[in-house]
């Protein structure tokens, strides 16, 4: 393989050998795959009992297993910025090329792809778990995954399934059912609003069926997924801000859209009422 076509990788997860699983074995058969394929790959892992410091395991794979305990199922506890010196000591030591985080659970994975991505490194992250969008936990890990994603080079999952649960923005928390119900009737009594929706994912046909359906097409623009780079340019053309989320820890769409000086106008769930004063007044949503 050419010089310039061999990658340096560095996998992170908390979960790794000698603990074993699925995401385990993901990592250990997709690093001796691409070794074999002529790529340099590492592992970096928090200490496992006596196993710490440097292992080296079949086919040369290089695993870091650094002094970090875990704390709560297989979890380091998060340092944000703790866990630095060392992973700029392991990117700039093992010459890496690419960072690939494993895990919407794992602490480690987070702060790494952090890390990486401050220090202008390209950087992967794979989910290999589907969670619920109703209890505490999984609202906090929606915003987590919020803040990884929004910055990584490329996202895997690893089904269909998981995929929609992982990456697409326009599912059923973001209340995508609501705004097919709200927009025909708002623009039957406001004749000169105008929507522009942005965002993908598996709601989004409705969302055309409903333009269809209502002859909207002119007054509905849809605009597909929107690289972060365009979002102001889409927030300043519009007059107000409609957040429709049945979930929601705190929603940052709604401080984005404030600062470019939209009205917004939002149902009131979550974290919302700190951050926005006017509302579409709803019962509670059923997550069930």
């Amino acid at each position: 393989m050419a010089d310039w076509r061999r990658h340096r990788i560095l996998m992170v997860s908390d979960f790794f050998y000698p603990n074993f699983g699925g995401v385990e074995s993901h990592i250990y058969y997709l690093s001796q795959c691409l070794l074999e394929l002529g790529h340099k790959v590492v592992v970096m892992t928090h200490a496992y009992a006596n196993r710490s410091g440097v292992r080296y395991m079949t086919g040369g794979l290089k695993v870091y297993y650094i002094p970090w305990k875990p704390f709560l199922m297989q979890n380091t506890l998060p340092t944000f910025y703790g866990t630095l010196p060392i992973i700029r000591n392991i990117l700039i030591r093992e010459k890496i090329s690419l960072v690939h985080g494993h895990q919407a659970f794992s602490t480690l994975c987070h702060e790494a792809l952090m890390h990486a991505r401050t220090m202008g490194y390209k950087v992967v992250f794979t989910d290999h778990s589907l969670y619920g969008f109703a209890d505490i936990g999984s609202i906090h890990m929606n915003k987590v995954l919020q803040f990884t994603l929004a910055d990584v080079s490329q996202a895997i999952c690893v089904s269909h399934t998981s995929k929609e649960n992982t990456v697409l923005r326009l599912v059923y928390r973001k209340g995508a059912d609501l705004l097919v119900e709200v927009i025909p009737e708002v623009c039957r009594l406001f004749p000169q609003v105008r929507f522009i929706v942005g965002g993908d994912g598996p709601k989004r046909v409705r969302l055309e069926e409903m333009r269809e359906k209502h002859s909207l097409q002119d007054r509905v623009e849809m605009l597909g997924a929107v690289p972060h780079a365009r979002v102001r340019s889409v927030l300043i053309s519009g007059h107000i801000f409609l957040n429709s989320s049945l979930t929601e820890a705190f929603c940052i769409a709604i401080l984005e859209a404030a600062s470019c000086g939209l009205l917004t106008v939002s149902t009131r769930v979550g974290g919302v009422p700190e951050a926005c004063t006017v509302f579409v007044l709803l019962p509670r949503p059923n997550l069930l």
